[in-house]
């Protein structure tokens, strides 16, 4: 062989070794693959004092942070969950406080903590409508850039619906377009709130609650309710009293 030949085919050896230590790329429909979008509703209607939004938020922020949680969303044949946050009240009073993200490794689920972590308080007063925050939320997954099989709203609060339609109406249309609603009821002012959720919030494939007896003990309920949420176990509708 020439020596030109032989450097030509040296380097196409030393190329084709180089090509192969670099990762395939990810297609558009790999990266917008999950398993679940979840659309994580925070009540902070006028019975949520200053203190009890920082124990709710600073414990969605530990519960993305938490281990547990992240072999949850890599469990999944995609490896990958969509999540956003809105803040709630009273109807039509709803805001977008975290936009969609998929979290697919330890950094994305960081990243979605400190976005968390950072989000500021929007709303104040107005009633509790959880019927008009899951009115809210239909559309999101609409307009979510992810798609996937699982869609739910994760609703947390402290009271029962007492503005706009019938929460179960709301709960019925969501069901209709397949969106699930799963419900963290906090009992610290209505200790039957529990029973509340299961009967008129929840539905859907796999629905369930998971109680918080108080504002301190959100955030240890929260990690259990993702994990069970993203992993898709089979609770039941009553999760824990």
């Amino acid at each position: 062989m020439r020596p030109f030949s032989r450097i030509c085919s040296a380097l196409a050896l030393a190329l084709a070794g180089l090509t192969a230590m670099v990762p395939a790329k990810v297609t558009l429909a790999e990266s917008r693959a999950v398993d679940l979008q979840l659309v994580l509703a925070v009540d902070v209607s006028g019975s949520v004092s200053a203190e009890r939004f920082d124990l709710q938020r600073d414990g969605y922020a530990a519960a993305f942070r938490n281990r547990l949680v992240l072999d949850s969303v890599l469990s999944g044949p995609a490896r990958a969950i969509a999540v956003s946050m809105v803040q709630w009240t009273g109807p039509g009073i709803q805001f977008e406080v975290v936009p969609w993200m998929r979290i697919h490794d330890a950094a994305s689920a960081e990243t979605f903590a400190a976005k968390v972590a950072e989000a500021p308080r929007s709303l104040f007063g107005g009633g509790t409508s959880i019927s008009g925050v899951i009115d809210f939320c239909v559309p999101f997954f609409e307009r979510s850039p992810y798609k996937a099989g699982r869609r739910i709203i994760d609703v947390s609060g402290d009271g029962s619906n007492n503005r706009g339609r019938a929460v179960t109406e709301a709960r019925d249309a969501a069901i209709a377009a397949g969106i699930g609603i799963n419900g963290l009821p906090i009992l610290a002012l209505e200790p039957d709130l529990d029973r509340y959720y299961q009967d008129n919030v929840i539905g859907g494939p796999g629905a369930f609650i998971m109680p918080a007896k108080s504002y301190e003990q959100f955030a240890e309920a929260i990690v259990k309710k993702l994990v069970a949420e993203i992993a898709g176990l089979p609770l039941g509708p009553f999760a824990a009293r």
